[in-house]
């Protein structure tokens, strides 16, 4: 691999958010379009992740990848760039070879401090070990492809730190095997980001807006009517103050509402809460996020319906046997050192 490698993914297991849009996809279909033939772009289909938490519908999971390729296609996402390679973590076995070896150079307590373990964990009576050692996965799937940098939501930002400890202790012991991805400052300025999108739920607006959370009053869903999402829209919980401020400590409701307005019309958020901020109707902030919302989801759904999924599938099998061959020299190096080869 000549040039820097871009790695990206995006799991399959339920149905795609608007906070998955925006906050994943979006960045992504930016990114690519703006880095192309500069960096090498590994966007792969982390289907293995999907099991961390228990699904509904198992057999199901097959056809939710082909649904969430069609959305990045939907959004704007180019198959076809040949810098780009689009792959499934399942069907090249070094991701779960490398995350076996690795497991044993992570440790329990980084582990055991991963916030989104103990948020998704709350209040279940039985946690898959899976879940808890999900980041170590992660990091085979970044350290396999030299990967420099990881576009990632804010809730990702502990699991860049663990790959980059889990690299540079591996690389102390047996040599310099891994690039050590960079830090997240770097990846927040190479995303042109100041801090990571995280779309909140419409009902609690003090958690994000999740596909994997029963919410459906906070959650709109990119297969929601645009009507049905304006309402969710016009119902949001806000708050008391009576004014109209950018604070997500204290205002996380308004604040949300001002972000994904920012994110559907294209416009900088400094811009947003300019012309918002210190007004007092705060239906007419909804109003304004309703119809962003509405006409977004009627240009989107449009184009969903007009993707080719043969073209997808050529790309798939192209790129995996690609990967197969980089992440093999890869893990080999690994087993080496470790004495297994």
């Amino acid at each position: 691999m000549s040039k820097e490698v871009i790695l990206t993914g995006i799991r399959s297991n339920g149905e795609l958010t608007l906070g998955n849009y925006l906050g994943a996809i979006l960045p992504m279909v930016q990114l690519q379009h703006a880095k192309a033939g500069e960096y090498q772009l590994n966007f792969f289909v982390p289907d293995l992740h999907s099991f961390t938490t228990p699904l509904d519908d198992y057999k199901a999971l097959l056809d939710q990848t082909r649904l969430n390729l069609r959305t990045f296609a939907a959004a704007g996402f180019d198959f076809g760039n040949q810098d780009t390679f689009v792959y499934r973590q399942s069907y090249i076995a070094a991701h779960s070879e490398l995350f076996a070896i690795l497991n044993n150079f992570a440790y329990f307590g980084e582990l055991s401090r991963m916030t989104q373990f103990k948020d998704k964990s709350e209040g279940q009576e039985s946690v898959s070990s899976g879940l808890f050692t999900y980041p170590v996965l992660m990091a085979a799937d970044i350290l396999l492809y030299s990967a420099k940098w990881i576009p990632l939501g804010d809730d990702q930002k502990q699991h860049l730190e663990l790959t980059r400890d889990v690299a540079i202790r591996f690389n102390n012991k047996f040599g310099e095997l891994f690039v050590v991805p960079n830090e997240w400052s770097k990846q927040l300025e190479f995303s042109h980001r100041d801090v990571g999108v995280r779309i909140r739920s419409l009902s609690d607006p003090t958690k994000k807006m999740s596909k994997s959370v029963e919410d459906p009053r906070g959650t709109i869903l990119l297969s929601d009517t645009p009507a049905d999402a304006a309402k969710k829209v016009m119902s949001a919980t806000t708050d008391s103050f009576g004014e109209i401020q950018f604070d997500f400590k204290e205002r996380p409701g308004i604040s949300n509402l001002l972000q994904i307005l920012a994110l559907l019309t294209n416009q900088e958020q400094s811009a947003v809460i300019a012309e918002w901020q210190g007004k007092t109707s705060y239906g007419e902030l909804k109003k304004a996020v309703a119809e962003a919302v509405e006409q977004f989801l009627t240009t989107f759904q449009t184009a969903f319906n007009q993707v080719d999924d043969g073209s997808i599938y050529q790309k798939l099998e192209q790129s995996e046997a690609a990967m197969r061959d980089i992440a093999a020299t890869q893990l080999y190096k690994v087993q080496q050192v470790v004495g297994l080869r």
